[in-house]
């Protein structure tokens, strides 16, 4: 009786163990969604956003890890949040923001450059209560494309009349709106005729009138 006790207490491990396995289903339901596309301008940021499920029942701790490829499947990893290893193409430029749940998230990548052009997978590790450790990523990543900087420009104010047909340039614009609400060389000219003629005519008149009373005084 004591013999089979202890031998009883001896396969209980490898009992248990072999449960656990048969517990471990190999066509459990698992996946990671992430956006196709997105585009974003140069300097600016942007977020990769995933989410994943599994059907696994998730140890005490689970140790969700988030990690990030880039340029295809098997690319070089350029962030990983346990070893909290960033690229250095991507130093201070990159951060992981999870959920509650820890079901979703998104991989932030700030002051964008035209390089960060590429195509990202995300890859999720877990550890589950049953099945270990397991680690599955997306099949075909996000493809980002780095957009030039919009500049915006200032539009030239509206003319009427004769400068209206001038240049349109915002700097010779504002130059012949300013001249049109003010007086011309054009305008000034005759003023400046007139005056002077009468000028003119005014010492004629004078010479005259003493050229007369002097012939007069000498008669």
């Amino acid at each position: 009786m004591g013999l089979f006790l202890l031998l009883s207490l001896l396969l209980l491990p490898s009992r248990l163990q072999a449960g656990s396995s048969a517990e471990c289903d190999p066509s459990t339901n698992y996946g990671i969604n992430q956006t196709d596309r997105l585009s974003a301008p140069k300097g600016a940021s942007v977020r990769i956003h995933f989410s994943f499920y599994h059907d696994w029942e998730l140890a005490t701790d689970p140790r969700v890890s988030v990690a990030l490829r880039r340029t295809h499947f098997h690319g070089e990893v350029i962030y990983n949040s346990t070893w909290r290893v960033i690229h250095r193409d991507y130093k201070n430029r990159m951060s992981l923001e999870l959920s509650v749940g820890q079901r979703s998230g998104s991989l932030k990548i700030s002051n964008l450059q035209e390089k960060d052009g590429n195509v990202y997978f995300c890859r999720i590790q877990v550890e589950t209560l049953r099945c270990g450790k397991k680690v599955w990523q997306n099949l075909e990543g996000t493809k980002l494309t780095i957009t030039p900087v919009l500049r915006t420009t200032t539009a030239a104010p509206t003319t009427h009349g004769p400068s209206a047909t001038g240049p349109t340039t915002t700097g010779l614009s504002v130059l012949e709106g300013n001249r049109s609400s003010a007086s011309s060389p054009m305008s000034v000219e005759p003023v400046v005729i007139v005056t002077l003629a009468n000028t003119v005519l005014k010492t004629a008149i004078l010479g005259l009138i003493l050229y007369l009373r002097w012939k007069r005084s000498k008669g």
